[in-house]
């Protein structure tokens, strides 16, 4: 090949791939702490392997899920406190995939950015390694955009894609039904839902990322960055041992939303909003913004990050082996004739 002239390099536009091959290496020992079984490759290939029937299933159906983290990465990225968004990545994509009964069982991640900073990225991604450690699934592979003039100096952007299976004819939901006992699972504070009003708020109260948080230890944008908690290895654990009817993943629309979308036509839920205590983040919001207990409700997880509609005759057991896995579980009401959701008591 000839040497021709010396002229424009790619990393002259902007994009380094040296950086890339390190940052590549620099992950590749995260990557393989999430190893399980059915992975046959990884990192490095055009695509990533994986043996369903090495994995234990002789009749699967697979269950895909995608999500984001959504505005919370601006406080990370204003913070630089990047090491949690990885985590909530996994969470928002295996906690939904859970809710179909599933397994997750591996994970590929979009990261993209204007400029490649290898230090950065690979906080970031050693996170999403964390999240899949902690949900049993594989880190198989996934993508690093340099995309300089898409994104300012020190912006970036996270997708999750996450693929599970089932045994057919497991499927939840399944079996819901009047007089179901609905269990509801603590959160670890805002998640990965409401940001922009969080962001709302925080403008609103004139305190800044590094003041010392109002209602926890630590700076604002600390405690507002607390990852999303990860249920899946808890909830399996109670789909196996039987009676759980339903799940459902308190995201985008909170309570309010997220819980009917897992009850049949002509049935809804009382909920006795006394039978837990709002987290002080809750309140500090709500208080800082006025805001009405509906909107709360509508917005916000406010407390509880999942809820499991199980058999009345297994709610004590199935409350045992969720303590056990290491859950605070609430009794929180019943599953109701007449569509809706219907609540009793005070939040605020």
């Amino acid at each position: 090949m000839s040497s021709g002239k010396n002229g424009l390099t790619y990393a002259d536009a902007g994009v380094d791939i040296d950086a890339g091959n390190a940052l590549v290496d620099r992950i590749k020992p995260a990557a393989k702490r999430t190893n399980r079984p059915g992975v046959m490759s990884g990192l490095g290939g055009f695509g990533a392997l994986f043996d369903l029937k090495a994995a234990g299933y002789s009749d699967p159906i697979l269950v895909g899920a995608t999500d984001g983290v959504g505005t919370k990465l601006r406080i990370a990225i204003d913070t630089g406190v990047v090491d949690g968004v990885g985590i909530d990545l996994v969470a928002m994509c295996v906690n939904d995939l859970v809710c179909q009964g599933a397994e997750p069982l591996f994970f590929l991640d979009y990261f993209a950015t204007g400029k490649l900073e290898t230090e950065t990225a690979a906080r970031i991604i050693e996170g999403i390694a964390e999240g899949c450690v902690r949900s049993g699934c594989a880190l198989i592979g996934g993508e690093t955009a340099e995309m300089p003039g898409m994104y300012p100096e020190g912006d970036f952007d996270l997708a999750g894609f996450a693929v599970g299976a089932m045994e057919r004819g497991t499927a939840l939901p399944e079996g819901v039904a009047e007089g179901d006992v609905l269990l509801g699972l603590a959160s670890d504070g805002v998640h990965s839902n409401g940001y922009s009003l969080v962001r709302k708020l925080v403008e609103l109260s004139g305190l800044g990322w590094e003041a010392d948080c109002p209602f926890s230890d630590g700076t604002l944008g600390e405690a507002l960055l607390t990852p999303t908690r990860l249920y899946v290895k808890q909830c399996l654990a109670a789909v196996r041992a039987g009676g759980v009817h339903a799940l459902a993943h308190i995201t985008g629309g909170g309570l309010t939303e997220n819980l009917p979308r897992v009850l049949p036509e002509g049935l809804g839920a009382d909920i006795d909003l006394d039978s837990w205590d709002l987290p002080p983040v809750f309140k500090w919001m709500a208080e800082t913004g006025g805001i009405a207990e509906a909107e709360m409700l509508k917005t916000f997880n406010c407390g509880i990050g999942m809820i499991l509609s199980v058999s009345a005759d297994q709610a004590d057991a199935l409350t045992e082996v969720l303590q056990d896995e290491g859950e605070t579980v609430t009794r929180l009401g019943t599953v109701t004739a007449g569509a809706g959701m219907r609540y009793s008591g005070k939040l605020l």
